[in-house]
């Protein structure tokens, strides 16, 4: 053959007779190709070359034939190419891999090896390539040849450069020495690879076929990840036993069990007649013989993937045999359910097989269709079965639309009209419906709920008996619907609801108690539309009165005093009309919520009437509430309506709303303030109020503006409550009140000390000052400690440190150190704390004041003021009379008698007493040493003793709850004043949590904490743990809140302006380990309607910038929330271009919107 192009015409030799067997090793060195000759002798055969190629076909050349000498033969051979090209032509789509192939073997590296396809290109590099194709598109070809590393040569060059119709490969070609010939067969079309030496190790080196296609695509193939459906399947499954062999077992001990590869071992094979050469195995031997396999061989050993088969399998048949013995066990229906989605986890007899099962990625709709074919069997067997009907409708929630959703719930509902947890879910259902939601008609519905239930209570449906605890399930709906429309923007119509509740519930005429709820509500509308003045409005004297004054001719008017009206205070809206449309829109928005949360009445001394109201949706009529009044009889939820009323306007309260609306009415992010925490731990004031806007306020999340207060009507409105209400109770009760009302004052003072605004805190101190002096002179609140404590503690707050100090004394000696009553322990023990956080350190004047405090409470003689330093003696007497009374105390809370716990209250003071008692005198050891002793024995009385319904149980835990929150805040103080290490007050907290899972307080405690350690995984470990074993939705909400204060920790370090700042804190992915924590939450049952959680996610969102994914999670959360106002108005704040149509949602969804965007414009003109 010829090596170039260039000697196409010289002869090559021919080869020998014997067929090529006696070929030499280099006898390619002798082919004619490398001899020398005259250079016109070359440049002739090359014109003839290119004569050849004036046809416009593509010469091709092989090294198996031998070059072209005569026309006739050229042109036989042209015929048969074109023939070739017509058929590659037909089969251009077949070969388009082919081509590709060959252009990136063009691109390979000079140390590969080539195949016979690929040489054969390279020597046809020197040709002159000529074809139609090429002339089409010469750029894409020249681009094509230049990455090619060719360079080619045209036919219209050739007549001027005919010197240059060849070039000199200079790339060197490794085969032409590597191997004997250049025969295609003779060259390798693999590469080795490793650096060892000849014969192949498998387990260092491997052959890659570059001519196969498969190899190719399973280089391309991409390798699976951890967290893969795959990967997660072998994760998920059993794990293959490993065994040794007998021969492991000897007498010396291998440190490790040898396991053997299969490619190791070698079957033994034995000559035979029926296998003489060794190739059978044992099987296949016994077979030619006619004899079967022994029973131990037929027994084939069982994979991993038949036995997981067969333990699923056994699970099947289990549960089949089950339900069809007790068809009557609905938790085992329920359990079959949840069964079904570990089924079909991996391909199996009862699942698509494994191949369409990828391609199909486990067809969610075929795991609902079989769950909902196994509860309509269990519905079958149990008619009356409320919990199963409850899971098909969840169930169907994912493929029926919502209009027969609806359908199915009202059927369900009509069946069960007694069942307040299914219409608890049916309101949920109905106000999470974001096409079918409309404020109006989830009013009516909760007004049709309380109806049917008030008619049951009644027992006016015989047919439906009125089930255990309906009444208070009723007053946790009314609660609901409330904070509903407070949420709602319909803030008038939940005050009337509550206005017209008071009086419905205290104020109801002897004459009409008899009646049934329906005919009650019949006579009370006359005394609603009479006029006449409600609860908390001034002159309200309640229905009652009404009703025997109306007996009696009516009420003789008395016309006010002109000097009391005061003028109005015409506060102008728009203040700065230069800002945007949409910040006007925000602020005046804002504006009219503060101060027309009230119903609008008539005023008549004005001589005012309906029409005179500007707007009309202020007015609120009977209609709007006259379905949800309902009968109340206990005592205690009595009390519960009017505290729930002052706690929705904003009102400090002990009382936390039921778990069943408790998450629906959280709103704001006030759960994650801190206040004054940090800089007294141990008396810090923290109203609590839930994370629930109080009515009239609707703050932003970053709480600039948050104010505790109203406008002057709503202050007049909430003082006429408190003197209406006030006589209505006694004892304790009353004193509830009165200590609400003075904590009420005291947060608008700690807000002005917070907010440093000196005017306003001198005016609303005296004012506070005022208030509990006149509550402390009433005959009843002489002696109540509550009142005193709150008192002296005002007047501490206000600066005045002496007078406080005489009112602490003047409390502690009026009530005698005989009586060591709960709140007696509670005063002194405020006393003491007071007096150490304001020496700041643990020596001094002020620390033997604190110990003279702690020590006079165990002494029988009356109470004398500080006058110098406590003796030792006094100390080690009262050391051992605080350890008396915790003995005592402790043994009464361990005996079975429930009537021991009332001294629940008493043990609280007495050890957060004794445990500061014990800090001063000892050290922080000695106050833990305490604590750990209280902890365990109310934990294991508890755990032992009591069940988690008994009342005893239940004020053992809050005792418990109580001591931790001391014990915490102890070690917190400590931590400030000196230092100490972490790990007890994380340890305190931990355990605490672990039981109080929703104690929002002790959750701010470990955050803070947490966020000082540099190391996160302990706390995200903690976090997981209370998440999966909790219900509960503040460990997730404080869990997202522990992320974003790293997150902000980690942002302050690296924004430093001092040069180059590496980080302390090598911390990644925190934003994406963020909305991983939002979407797990938000996939929860308590928080997929909670509208804190949807806030708090957009708000993040949106601070990192990405508007557009923060548009789709507004528009998840009114998928779920669309009650919610304050969602709308942050989205106007976000995306302000979208104000026209946030406001036409809010229109159309029947949301209250006080200022429309036509009078804004007017306004804007004026």
């Amino acid at each position: 053959m010829a090596l170039f192009p260039a000697f196409a015409g010289v002869s090559a030799a021919p080869e020998s007779s014997a067929g090529g067997s006696s070929r030499k090793d280099l006898d390619w060195l002798s082919n004619p190709s490398f001899c020398t000759g005259n250079i016109p002798t070359l440049q002739q055969n090359t014109v003839e070359i290119t004569a050849l190629t004036s046809e416009k076909e593509l010469l091709t050349r092989s090294p198996l034939k031998p070059e072209l000498s005569e026309g006739s033969d050229v042109h036989k051979r042209l015929k048969q190419a074109s023939r070739k090209k017509k058929k590659e032509k037909k089969k251009k789509k077949k070969h388009q891999h082919h081509k590709k192939t060959k252009k990136k073997y063009e691109q390979s590296s000079d140390s590969e090896s080539y195949s016979a396809t690929d040489s054969e290109k390279e020597t046809s590099t020197g040709c002159i390539i000529y074809s139609k194709k090429e002339v089409e598109k010469p750029n894409q070809e020249n681009n094509a040849t230049d990455n090619g590393g060719s360079r080619l040569i045209w036919l219209d060059d050739i007549q001027t450069l005919t010197t240059e119709t060849f070039r000199t490969d200079k790339r060197p070609d490794p085969a032409n020495w590597e191997y004997k010939s250049l025969y295609r067969g003779d060259i390798a079309r693999y590469k080795r690879k490793g650096n060892s030496c000849l014969g192949i190790n498998p387990k260092k080196q491997r052959i890659s076929w570059e001519g196969t296609s498969t190899e190719k695509k399973q280089l391309h193939k991409k390798f699976e990840r951890y967290f893969s459906k795959k990967s997660m399947r072998s994760v998920s499954s059993d794990g293959t036993p490993v065994c040794s062999k007998a021969e492991i077992f000897s007498s010396d001990l291998s440190p490790f069990i040898p396991v053997k590869d299969s490619d190791d071992e070698v079957p033994s094979s034995t000559s035979s007649r029926v296998n003489p050469l060794g190739v059978y195995d044992k099987s296949t031997t016994l077979w030619l013989q006619g004899q079967g396999p022994s029973d131990q061989e037929t027994k084939q050993p069982i994979s991993q993937k038949d036995s997981e088969e067969v333990i699923l399998k056994a699970k099947v048949e289990e549960f089949n045999r089950k339900v069809r013995e007790n068809p009557r066990d609905i938790q085992l229906w329920l359990e079959f359910v949840s069964f079904q989605d570990e089924v079909m986890k991996r391909p199996s007899l009862y699942t698509i097989s494994e191949g369409e099962q990828e391609s199909r990625r486990k067809s969610l709709k075929l795991i609902l269709e079989k769950k909902l074919s196994i509860l309509e069997r269990a519905i079958e067997s149990n008619q009356n079965s409320v919990e199963l009907k409850l899971a098909r409708l969840k169930l169907c929630t994912e493929f029926w639309e919502p209009s027969t959703l609806i359908k199915e719930w009202q059927k369900l509902i009509f069946l069960h009209p007694n069942n307040t947890s299914l219409w608890q879910k049916y309101l949920l259902f109905c106000q999470s419906q974001f096409s079918t939601f409309t404020v109006s008609k989830i009013h009516n519905l909760y007004g049709k709920c309380l109806s049917t239930l008030a008619a049951v209570q009644d027992g006016s449906i015989l047919s439906h008996p009125a089930l255990p605890g309906t009444e208070e399930a009723m007053f946790a709906l009314f609660l609901q619907q409330c904070h509903f429309l407070r949420q709602a923007g319909h803030t008038e119509k939940a005050i009337s609801l509550f206005q017209a509740m008071i009086d419905f519930t205290f104020f109801k005429p002897d004459s009409v108690k008899d009646l049934p709820t329906r005919g009650q509500v019949e006579f009370f509308e006359p005394f609603w539309d009479s006029g006449e003045p409600r609860v908390g409005e001034k002159g309200a004297r309640g229905w009652r009165a009404w009703m025997h004054q109306q007996e009696r001719g009516g009420w003789v008017v008395i016309k006010p005093d002109e000097d009391e009206d005061e003028p109005e205070e015409d506060d102008q809206e728009i203040k700065n009309k230069t800002l945007p449309k949409w910040q006007i829109w925000l602020s005046v928005e804002h504006s009219r919520e503060q101060r027309h949360w009230l119903p609008w009445r008539p005023d008549k001394t004005k001589k005012q009437t309906d029409e005179d109201c500007e707007d009309p949706e202020r007015q609120v009529l009977f209609d709007d509430l006259g379905l949800s009044l309902i009968k109340l009889s206990s005592l205690d939820l009595k009390f519960q309506l009017i505290d729930s009323f002052l706690q929705f306007l904003g009102v400090p309260s002990s009382y936390n709303l039921p778990t069943s609306c408790l998450y629906l009415a959280m709103d704001e992010n006030g759960i994650f303030d801190y206040g004054i925490s940090d800089e007294k731990p141990l008396t810090f004031f923290s109203p609590s109020f839930s994370g629930i806007n109080c009515v009239g306020h609707m703050d932003k999340m970053n709480r600039q503006e948050h104010r505790i207060g109203h406008c002057k009507e709503g202050e007049e409105f909430i003082q006429n409550i408190f003197h209406l209400v006030l006589p209505l109770f006694s004892g304790k009760e009353k004193s509830h009140l009165c200590l609400s009302w003075l904590q009420y004052e005291i947060a608008k003072v700690t807000w002005c000390l917070q907010t440093k605004n000196k005017k306003r805190l001198k005016s609303q101190g005296k004012k506070c000052k005022k208030l509990a002096k006149n509550l402390l002179k009433e005959p009843d609140n002489r002696n109540n400690f509550c009142l005193w404590k709150a008192y002296a503690h005002l007047e501490w707050l206000l600066g005045n440190i002496e007078d406080a100090r005489k009112v602490f004394d003047t409390a502690i000696s009026m009530a005698g150190l005989e009586d060591l009553s709960s709140r007696l322990f509670d005063l002194s023990l405020l006393y003491a704390e007071l007096e150490v956080e304001l020496s700041g350190n643990l020596e001094g004047a002020t620390t033997s004041r604190a110990i003279h405090i702690l020590t006079k409470l165990t002494e029988n003689g009356p109470y004398i003021p500080y006058t110098g330093q406590v003796l030792a003696v006094n100390i080690l007497k009262a050391r051992k009379a605080y350890e008396h009374m915790l003995q005592k105390h402790l043994n009464e809370s361990s005996a079975p008698d429930p009537s021991s716990f009332n001294c629940s209250g008493h043990l609280v003071g007495m050890v957060g007493c004794f445990m500061l008692f014990q800090y001063l005198t000892i050290g922080i050891n000695a106050a833990m040493h305490i604590y750990k002793q209280v902890y365990e024995r109310l934990k294991g009385s508890i755990s032992s003793e009591f069940s988690s319904a008994n009342i005893g149980a239940q004020n053992l835990t809050n005792t418990l709850e109580a001591v931790t929150l001391m014990n915490a805040n102890l070690l917190r103080y400590h931590m400030k004043v000196s230092v100490f290490p972490l790990n007890p007050l994380r340890e305190t907290l931990s355990e605490a949590l672990k039981l109080y899972p929703d104690n929002q307080v002790l959750w701010r405690s470990y955050i803070q904490i947490q966020n000082k350690s540099h190391n996160a995984s302990k706390t995200r470990r903690f976090f997981d743990i209370i998440i999966r074993s909790s219900e509960s939705l503040e460990p997730r909400l404080f869990a997202i809140q522990a992320e974003k204060m790293r997150k902000k920790l980690v942002e302050a370090v690296l924004r430093v302006e001092a040069g180059e700042i590496h980080s302390t804190i090598p911390e990644t992915g925190l934003s994406n380990r963020i909305k991983v924590l939002f979407e797990n939450a938000i996939q929860s049952d308590n928080g997929s309607n909670c509208p804190l959680l949807w806030r708090m996610y957009l708000n993040f969102l949106v601070s990192l910038g990405n508007k557009e994914r923060s548009k789709g999670v507004f528009y998840r959360a009114l998928q779920h929330c669309p009650w919610a106002k304050v969602l709308y108005m942050d989205a106007v704040d976000y995306f302000p271009d979208q104000l026209q149509e946030i406001l036409d949602l809010m229109t159309e969804k029947e949301l209250r919107v006080r200022v429309p965007i036509e009078e804004l414009e007017l306004l804007l003109e004026d």
